[in-house]
């Protein structure tokens, strides 16, 4: 008796210690919609919110956000606590949870693989790893204390040598990974955060190589079961995610209130698959929703004239159990345009004021008013608001006026001929190109382009291919001009000025633009702490950027996202993306 009595204690005691219990039912489906296809899932090697979103929901960094905290508020991930910071903010030391597993993939031979802290200083290097040409190599080039002569190595033997200790990236133990920087960089940690810096094995990579982007294997929440490009993904339940239990404090609204009724105590994730569909169209994303085959939908511009009624859900549709979660998204607007383009790029007064006219005569107000139906304000500045960096008062120069931009385009040589339209002051013919993405939104936008365009004796053509493709050229800097959108990846502002960067041509600054002034200021203003000397400095850069016109600059978008009543837990994070594992489905109930 005493034997069992012993037997049942022990049994109870070790279940008390294990961590939650991934509680994921696979009954439970989401069911979602991107409107444009990702390219891939090696979170190094892209850019797009899409690859971002679902990456996020597979890969875990070393910290995350606070599902509720408002403004965006990092905690730790997989770490015991926020990194320890010594040396005047130049050493990170993090110490990792232990029994934390990747999911299952034939890369580890049947075998349970611990997530380690070599697999954080593995991912990193693969970040400034020359042969693997990351996108966001720049995150840590510069700043860890090795990494670039490791780099500037492979460069001259042409292969990267990961197994070379370095003292900015020690592991002294299976579970402490210490960083040490060559200066303070106090918006790194954020960078962190981001699925680039979420953990990669690297049996995985060595048994894919080139393929990996298509075979995703990390430590969160869901897996990749299913990926048909340009069309479906469907992530399931990692059966090695630890879980954890909800238990988010919230702002004290009453939609946080609401969320905290229905999801407190319970464990997570509880959602077992997550369905994508790739709908690119917006009224057959609507027509989806309004049909129950999607759960939550961010709502197209041209629906919110019947749906809304002064930015609220008419009585109608709140009848129907539909909830409203509507804010000004943390990004921007803007079509960029390429410095090394023989029309409009360069550096010379002439192109800077052929840039600049064009920029003068785009009328936004149309954009606003046929595109986004209200839904949408005016930029003033790179930064939008509820993002550090962000001035209230700071008003763009560059705005609708198509009278200066004629006189600008007269100035420089840019001469009319009989038909109206102009010409390269060398007489040449001067036609722009501005490339769009198969969609009704952007065959709007181009029909305003041209009217513009029109106005000031431009020719223009408007060629058309998939976004991923576009992305693509715009990568290598072969796009003319390219409108894009840009959202946080930080809750810091220098996250969107730092795609003008020199340094970072080819690597997502897609115009190629290159300007010691601004990338002097930039690095200032990297380093600052926050404060009004650092936003004097952010204004002053974004006067840079106007003054050499490096875009057209366009929109902070208001989002409207309308969720399904069996949708429990449902708020929209300004940086994290791949939220579902905090969300539930009630159907039945």
């Amino acid at each position: 008796m005493k034997s069992t009595l012993t037997a049942v204690l022990t049994a109870l005691l070790c279940s008390l210690s294990l961590p939650a219990i991934a509680a994921a039912d696979p009954n439970k489906v989401l069911q979602l919609s991107f409107e444009a296809a990702d390219d891939g899932f090696d979170a190094m090697r892209t850019n797009s919110t899409y690859s971002n979103w679902l990456a996020d929901a597979i890969f875990e960094g070393l910290v995350t956000y606070d599902y509720l905290a408002r403004p965006a508020k990092l905690i730790p991930n997989t770490i015991v606590s926020l990194p320890e910071i010594t040396d005047g903010g130049k050493t990170m030391t993090f110490r990792l949870k232990k029994g934390i597993y990747f999911a299952p993939d034939p890369a580890f031979k049947g075998q349970r693989r611990e997530l380690l802290a070599s697999d954080y200083a593995y991912t990193f290097k693969r970040l400034v790893d020359p042969n693997n040409r990351s996108v966001h190599s720049r995150v840590l080039e510069g700043k860890v204390i090795g990494l670039d002569e490791l780099t500037a190595e492979a460069k001259k033997t042409g292969k990267f040598d990961y197994d070379k200790p370095i003292a900015g990236l020690e592991t002294p133990d299976n579970y402490t990974l210490i960083m040490r920087l060559k200066a303070s960089d106090p918006s790194l940690i954020y960078y962190l955060a981001k699925p680039l810096g979420g953990a990669v094995a690297r049996e995985v990579v060595e048994l894919y190589g080139e393929a990996v982007n298509q075979h995703p294997v990390g430590t969160g929440a869901y897996m990749l079961k299913q990926y048909v490009p340009r069309s479906k993904i469907i992530l399931e339940a990692n059966p090695e995610y630890r879980g954890f239990v909800w238990d988010f404090k919230g702002t004290g609204s009453e939609w946080d209130k609401q969320i905290i009724k229905d999801m407190k105590g319970k464990q997570m994730p509880q959602v077992g698959r997550v369905e994508v569909a790739i709908i690119e169209e917006e009224q057959s994303r609507w027509l989806a929703f309004d049909s129950g085959q999607l759960d939550f939908e961010m709502l197209v511009p041209a629906a919110s004239v019947k749906l809304l009624d002064q930015g609220k859900l008419k009585p109608e549709f709140i009848a129907k159990g539909l909830r409203l979660y509507r804010f000004i998204d943390p990004g921007v607007t803007r079509t960029y345009f390429n410095f090394q383009d023989p029309t409009v790029g360069g550096y010379s007064k002439d192109k800077i004021a052929l840039r600049r006219a064009i920029a003068l005569s785009y009328n936004l107000q149309e954009e606003i008013d046929q595109v986004w139906f209200g839904q949408a304000i005016k930029a003033h500045g790179m930064v939008p608001p509820d993002v550090v960096g962000h001035d209230a008062s700071y008003r763009n120069s560059n705005v609708y006026d198509p009278a200066l931009a004629n006189k600008l385009l007269d100035k420089f040589g840019y001469k009319r001929g009989e038909d109206g339209y102009r010409s390269m002051p060398d007489g040449s013919p001067l036609k722009l190109r501005i490339h769009s993405a198969p969609k009704t939104r952007d065959y709007a936008r181009m029909e305003i382009w041209k009217r513009s365009l029109d106005k000031i004796g431009i020719r223009a053509e408007f060629p058309v291919a998939g976004f991923a493709d576009n992305l693509k050229s715009a990568y290598q800097c072969k796009l003319m001009m390219f409108g894009m959108g840009y959202v946080a990846d930080i809750p810091d502002g220098i996250d969107f000025l730092e795609s003008y960067v020199g340094s970072n041509a080819y690597r997502g600054n897609n115009g190629c633009y290159k300007s010691a002034t601004f990338d002097e200021a930039f690095e200032k203003a990297r380093l600052m702490p926050n404060g009004p000397e650092r936003q004097k400095l952010f204004n002053t850069i974004e006067r840079i950027m106007e003054a050499d016109t490096v875009h057209s600059l366009e929109l902070w978008r208001v989002r409207n996202w309308l969720i399904q009543p069996w949708v429990k837990g449902y708020k929209t994070h300004p940086i994290m993306r791949g939220d579902w594992r905090f969300l539930d489905v009630e159907k039945n109930k």
